[in-house]
């Protein structure tokens, strides 16, 4: 049972119904899905109307991943695949693939998968969750995933103990990521598993500047040794100033920063020496 969790705000009633049609027509594999309408209005209904469809409607926005969180609470599959409310599956195999995958390798806990521009424009650099991301077509083991196009086994996410619901959007995939691969899992970005999306900029959302420093503190704090959480901040410090540069941005991700250095950041759970050795295997060390 592949059991599929759709975040919406209700605002994009063509895009949801195209989102929906495309995990309901998955062929030779069960399919659930869960709707979480985070801060929807009571009298919201969804726009496609199926048996298989379990609407949970959340009174206020309660940030991403605790809405997705909510969802995977209501699922009843193995499998929990998370899909944007304006993105859809062009493949309707995609589903026994899944499962495939899952069925064959038990150490398998998290795909994620390659993200298309549906009008054939170039794909985003940010969506491909590794260092070297020049070639999108290219399947590989990684240490992280993108929320809205991935799947993965209910017992990973449980032992990542869902994600942080305190980030409210930003990083929270990693964090969740890293404490999978701490009990055992690993992660696989499979560029044969395709969701299409529509293009658009992280920075489209106001507080994003302050959400990414903020929460990158916070991954910090909660899940790495601090030896390697010094060096980590460090570099993306450096790295932040080089890239951005302009006080528009540099002045709010800073604010962010001081944020997170202040503030509680939750449940402290660092990753073992071993575990941060088999991400820096993988291609990408825990301290960028």
């Amino acid at each position: 049972m592949l059991s599929v969790v759709v975040l919406t705000m209700g605002n994009r009633p063509v895009e949801l119904d195209r989102a929906l049609r495309s995990a309901l027509n998955q062929k030779d594999v069960d399919v659930e899905i869960v709707i979480v309408g985070n801060g929807v209005r009571g009298d919201w209904t969804p726009p496609v109307d199926d048996p298989r469809i379990k609407t949970l409607l959340l009174p206020e926005n309660i940030g991403v991943p605790a809405g997705r969180n909510r969802g995977v609470l209501e699922t009843t599959g193995d499998i929990v695949v998370f899909l944007d409310d304006d993105g859809y599956y062009p493949s309707l195999e995609l589903g026994k693939r899944l499962q495939a995958m899952f069925d064959t390798d038990p150490t398998l806990g998290i795909v994620s998968f390659q993200i298309k521009d549906p009008d054939g424009g170039p794909g985003q650099r940010r969506h491909v969750p590794r260092l070297r991301a020049g070639d999108p077509n290219r399947s590989s083991a990684v240490t992280t995933f993108l929320g809205g196009a991935s799947a993965m086994r209910r017992s990973a996410f449980d032992a990542g103990g869902g994600l942080p619901e305190n980030f409210f959007f930003a990083h929270e995939e990693t964090d969740l990521a890293w404490q999978a691969m701490n009990a055992g899992y690993r992660i696989v970005y499979d560029a044969e598993s395709v969701m299409c999306h529509p293009p658009t900029l992280a920075t489209r959302h106001a507080a994003f500047y302050r959400y990414n420093a903020r929460n990158r503190v916070w991954l910090a704090k909660r899940n790495l040794p601090w030896p390697i959480a010094v060096v980590y901040l460090a570099v993306w410090v450096t790295l932040t100033v080089l890239r951005e540069r302009k006080p528009a941005a540099l002045k709010p991700w800073f604010k962010g920063f001081l944020e997170g250095c202040r503030n509680d950041a939750g449940p402290r759970r660092p990753i073992s020496w071993r575990t941060a050795w088999r991400m820096t295997r993988t291609g990408r060390p825990p301290i960028v």
